[in-house]
C-alpha cells in the first residue's frame, strides 16, 4: 500500500499501532511519541471491565435459509481467498486479504439482504476449509463475493479494549454488523473499504 496506513488506537492510557501494510500490532503507553507518527488516530470506546469475559446465549440460532447462486458464487470466492492467504510472503498475508476486502470499493453499496446471503454464504462454504479461517478469512471472503455481483461491501476491521482484541466483520447500510454476536457492538471500526476510519494529525 503507497499510503500510510498506520492506525492509532487511543485509549485513555495505552496506545495499539496497526500497521495494516504488514499486520504488526504493538500496544504501547499512550504518549506524543505513540500517536504523532503521522498515523491515523482513532479514539477508542470507552468500555465497562468485562475481565474478558462476554454473556453470550447458549442457544445455537436455527440455520438460516441461503439462495443457491449465493451458495453457488460462495465457493471459489473461498477458494481464492485461501489461495490470497496462503501464497506469497507470510508477512504480507494480513495486507493482502485488506487489499482483498477492499476490491469493491467503487461499486454501488449492496443492500442489508445481499450482505446477510454473502456472510451466510460464505459461512456455509467454508465449513471444510483444512486451513486457519477466522473473522478475516470469512469478512474478505464475504467483501469479495459481494463485488463479484457488482456490490461494495462496508467491510469492517476494529479494536476494542478489555484486552485488547481485533475482530472482522461486514456492516450493512446502516453500520450495524452483519449475522455477528452482540458484542461487535465493542468494536470501534479502525478500518473500511476507504482506508483508516479516523482523522491523520495534520486534517485536524
Amino acid at each position: 500500500m503507497s499510503r500510510n496506513t498506520t492506525v492509532a488506537a487511543v485509549t485513555a492510557h495505552a496506545c495499539v499501532l496497526l500497521d495494516y501494510d504488514t499486520g504488526h500490532t504493538e500496544l504501547r503507553p499512550r504518549s506524543a511519541e505513540a500517536v504523532g507518527m503521522g498515523a491515523t488516530v482513532i479514539q477508542l470506546r470507552n468500555t465497562a471491565p468485562s475481565w474478558g469475559t462476554i454473556e453470550q446465549s447458549a442457544v445455537l440460532p436455527q440455520a438460516a435459509p441461503i439462495p443457491l447462486h449465493w451458495r453457488i458464487g460462495a465457493v471459489p470466492v473461498v477458494l481464492a481467498t485461501a489461495v490470497a492467504a496462503a501464497v506469497g510472503p507470510r508477512g504480507k498475508r494480513f495486507s493482502r486479504l485488506v487489499r482483498l476486502a477492499c476490491t469493491g470499493n467503487k461499486l454501488p453499496p449492496a443492500t442489508a439482504r445481499q450482505s446477510r446471503y454473502a456472510v451466510r454464504a460464505v459461512r456455509w462454504a467454508s465449513r471444510l476449509m483444512p486451513m486457519r479461517w477466522a473473522c478475516l478469512e470469512d469478512s474478505t471472503a464475504a467483501a469479495l463475493l459481494l463485488a463479484a455481483v457488482r456490490r461494495r461491501a462496508e467491510w469492517r476491521h476494529g479494536i476494542a479494549t478489555d484486552p485488547v482484541r481485533l475482530h472482522a466483520w461486514i456492516a450493512d447500510p446502516e453500520g450495524n454488523p452483519v449475522e455477528e454476536p452482540a458484542d461487535t457492538s465493542l468494536y470501534t471500526p479502525t478500518y473500511t473499504p476507504d482506508g483508516p476510519a479516523g482523522r491523520r494529525p495534520e486534517e485536524e
